[in-house]
């Protein structure tokens, strides 16, 4: 079934369902109304309706109806279908800064009380100034610290939870709604229209992966436990007799460029037949994807549409894409262009 939207509402009851489940307080509004998981109205029998007619939405109906037709020579068994999908920039938007990153800076600006020697000890010092051009420049580890960090020493749970929370009421500084309302509604419908023929859709993202698990499921339908994603130190302990896990001050893993095939190793076991991004951040991933034996689909978003988004691509500090666009060709990958792919990029 197609799925042409999805709605704030929707979005910010689900983070409040996952937030129940974990046994966390919550405010009462989030608790209420759609549960995790239930279909969008569909308004539409035609595949993929929100993608204009064309070369990609013809590429995507025809890989999944080749690689899921008994017969077809292309047909793969349900266990061998695995799409992975970037998230910043790729399922949801991530300019001018990565939504991550974002939170994180404004919880060192509310810790910071708490952590005076920030105010000279880099990355943390431009995340207090609000410099986020320096802490950008400082590269992946700089930038991943100060995301995954600032909260060190919570449970998994308890910081999912938060940013839940946050997410249900921080907004976009350019359209001035909340940044759940700014999932791309192409990239869902793919998503669900993908579920349909059976296979798995992971995230495969450079962003935290508990930043991640408070938005998957309410967001994109996905699970929790099909998140790859950069990770910190947990440590496990035993309190008053009751076991916990601790988040520890210490970068772990970063999913990132060439760690993304990395962690699909790691955490998938099969090499996808379908891959999704849109930066140089996601090149290693896609060359690990269409490298394989068999049917295999790579593709990269370019943001192209100033009127509806944002242009941007070789000289963007934020989802630089450059060397993606240069070897698509050779490569045989997709660009997909969100001026002229996309029916909609957020929907109604």
């Amino acid at each position: 079934m197609d799925h042409p939207r999805i709605s704030r509402r929707r979005l910010l009851q689900g983070a409040g369902a996952l937030a129940a489940t974990s046994g966390l307080g919550w405010n009462a509004t989030l608790a209420q109304g759609t549960p995790i998981a239930s279909p969008f109205p569909s308004d539409s029998d035609t595949p993929l309706s929100l993608w204009a007619d064309g070369t990609v939405r013809t590429a995507l109906i025809d890989f999944v109806t080749a690689t899921t037709t008994e017969g077809d020579p292309s047909y793969l068994d349900p266990a061998e279908r695995i799409a992975v999908f970037d998230n910043d920039g790729t399922l949801w938007c991530e300019n001018p800064l990565y939504v991550q990153l974002v939170f994180a800076m404004e919880q060192v600006h509310a810790l910071f009380g708490q952590h005076p020697e920030w105010a000279s000890e880099e990355p943390f010092k431009s995340a207090v100034e609000g410099d986020a051009d320096s802490l950008l420049a400082q590269g992946d580890y700089a930038t991943l610290t100060v995301m995954n960090l600032s909260y060190a020493g919570l449970s998994p749970d308890k910081y999912i939870a938060i940013v839940a929370d946050w997410l249900a009421t921080a907004t976009h500084p350019t359209f001035g709604v909340p940044y759940p309302e700014l999932v791309y509604t192409p990239m869902v419908q793919l998503l669900d229209y993908l579920r349909a023929h059976d296979y798995q859709t992971w995230i495969v993202s450079g962003g935290g992966v508990e930043f991640i698990r408070a938005l998957s499921e309410p967001a994109y339908d996905i699970p929790l436990n099909q998140i790859v994603g950069s990770t910190i130190e947990t440590e496990f302990s035993v309190q008053d007799g009751e076991p916990k896990l601790t988040r520890i001050d210490q970068v772990d893993f970063i999913a990132n460029g060439p760690g993304k095939p990395v962690g699909i190793s790691h955490s998938i076991g099969r090499r996808p037949a379908l891959a999704f991004g849109n930066s140089d951040g996601d090149y290693q991933m896609l060359q690990y994807t269409t490298a394989g034996d068999g049917p295999r689909l790579g593709l990269l978003l370019h943001h192209d549409d100033a009127e509806r988004e944002f242009a941007y691509d070789r000289d963007s500090i934020i989802g630089r894409l450059d060397k993606g666009l240069d070897d698509a060709a050779a490569h045989g990958w997709h660009i997909v262009s969100m001026k002229n792919d996309f029916v909609e990029v957020f929907g109604s």
